[in-house]
């Protein structure tokens, strides 16, 4: 199968800001980002990263996380910083992370995507990528219920600007303010990930006033859905669902959900 190298460093790189995000707020405080150890001087660029993009996206949505407009080395040197107790049980030896990070950081150099990376590359920075993954959702787990099986969804986002993770809103999903009317389209985006590095299903299920309908099981994470009449309502749920292709997982059928709700509004009228 081809390896979608620029997802799976995306991938790595976004798992990366959501757990310096909810480690360091946790530890420091809402205003963690002042203390995280980087200079003033990179976190205003940050900032006006985040105003470039307000203008770009003036009618659309942006993420307001900032350490989503850091630079790759900005999360290495953040990480050095912060390193010890929680990093360093995750991560485990520092040496190890710091030659995967930069391992990582010369692959995702625009210089190197003028290139085609060779076939050894493409496989070293898909499973670097993974085990960064792995061995951030293996910790929460440990954390939280001191499981090491099942998989978790990492994040879910629509073609609307709403994203869920669990440092933002914790578990279960959100009320959107997304108004929809039929015909309307949806694509729903899924990331999770298995801490014993097998192959997930995913599928989707659309529930208004007793109406149900299923998308899935598929192993791609990304789905389309069409709104219909019959989806009319103010509480129009998209649940995102992930399973493993083990024998048990963590609830009836499936190993970890999170929902999304919308309101539909009738058709306009001609």
């Amino acid at each position: 199968m081809e390896v979608d190298i620029t997802q799976a460093l995306k991938d790595a790189e976004n798992a990366l800001r959501d757990f310096i995000s909810s480690i360091l707020g946790k530890k420091l405080g809402a205003d963690w980002i002042e203390k995280c150890g980087v200079s003033t001087e990179r976190v205003q660029r940050w900032k006006e990263r985040k105003a470039e993009e307000e203008k770009r996206q003036e009618f659309g949505t942006i993420d307001e996380r900032l350490i989503y407009y850091a630079d790759f080395y900005d999360l290495k040197t953040i990480l050095k910083k912060n390193w010890e107790g929680d990093f360093s049980d995750a991560f485990g030896d520092w040496k190890t992370i710091e030659v995967w990070l930069e391992e990582l950081g010369r692959l995702r150099d625009p210089d190197a995507h003028r290139r085609e990376l060779l076939p050894h590359q493409k496989h070293l920075a898909s499973g670097i990528s993974g085990e960064i993954r792995n061995r951030i959702v293996r910790y929460r787990n440990k954390l939280e219920t001191s499981e090491d099986y099942f998989p978790k969804i990492e994040s879910v986002m629509d073609n609307y600007g709403n994203i869920w993770t669990n440092e933002l809103f914790g578990t279960g999903g959100i009320i959107t303010n997304t108004i929809l009317r039929p015909d309307d389209d949806i694509s729903i985006i899924i990331k999770a990930t298995d801490p014993l590095g097998e192959d997930m299903e995913y599928f989707l299920k659309v529930s208004q006033a007793g109406l149900h309908q299923l998308y899935g099981c598929q192993k791609k994470n990304t789905f389309s859905v069409n709104i219909i009449e019959e989806f009319v309502g103010k509480k129009c749920i998209i649940k995102s669902f992930i399973k493993s292709n083990r024998k048990y997982h963590a609830y009836d059928g499936y190993d970890d959900s999170i929902e999304f709700r919308y309101e539909v509004l009738p058709p306009k009228k001609i």
